[in-house]
């Protein structure tokens, strides 16, 4: 076998085994999904849930198209249960790629614990300023227009954990950008903690 062949070969078993690691952090984070948690000071529908962490790890380990395909898999699974006609799946998407995709390339230009920090707290501003951009315009109209679930409804929802909720501008501003913020923080804390420790066997 010619050193060509050899190192084809190499590449083609190292795409193998990589998108075989992406495949199983995705069913993962589908799995995780379904453990989730309210924070009391946020509208009910605002729930914390530990599932973009395998792909913040994929995301790390392979580079950020890993990441992101780990949140196209646990979104496209959750299809099949979504209660939702896909918007949610739709916004948690979004929600993972805003975080994920920045925070894994910015450690890609320089892999160290510093630069993961950079990144992922760098993620975590433009998912919270995404995510706040994307409920205001497009994800809260589309659960009026498509669920006929209307708009002050969802506002009533955050009224009743933060009484300065009167609209959909103060439920993004008092609501969604500061539950992302710490949605994110809180990622990041857990991402930080267990890369390192389970880094041998991703790259494996």
């Amino acid at each position: 076998m010619t050193a060509v062949n050899q190192k084809t070969l190499r590449r083609e078993m190292l795409q193998t085994k990589n998108l075989t690691k992406t495949a199983v952090l995705g069913v993962l984070a589908f799995i995780i999904m379904f453990v989730e948690f309210p924070l009391p000071m946020f509208a009910a529908f605002l729930k914390i849930d530990f599932s973009d962490v395998p792909a913040l790890l994929a995301g790390f380990a392979m580079g950020p198209w890993a990441g992101i395909m780990v949140e196209v898999i646990k979104n496209f699974l959750h299809l099949f249960k979504s209660e939702t006609a896909f918007i949610g799946e739709g916004a948690n998407l979004l929600t993972g790629i805003l975080l994920v995709a920045p925070a894994a390339w910015i450690y890609s230009t320089n892999k160290s614990k510093k630069t993961a920090i950079i990144g992922l707290l760098v993620g975590t501003v433009i998912m919270a300023v995404g995510m706040s951009i994307a409920n205001y315009y497009v994800i809260v109209p589309l659960y009026q227009k498509l669920l006929n679930f209307p708009t002050q409804a969802v506002v009533a929802m955050g009224s009743k954990a933060n009484p300065h909720i009167v609209d959909l501008r103060t439920l993004v501003v008092y609501s969604i950008l500061p539950f992302n913020i710490i949605k994110g923080i809180i990622l990041t804390i857990v991402t930080a903690l267990i890369y390192k420790r389970l880094s041998p066997l991703l790259h494996r």
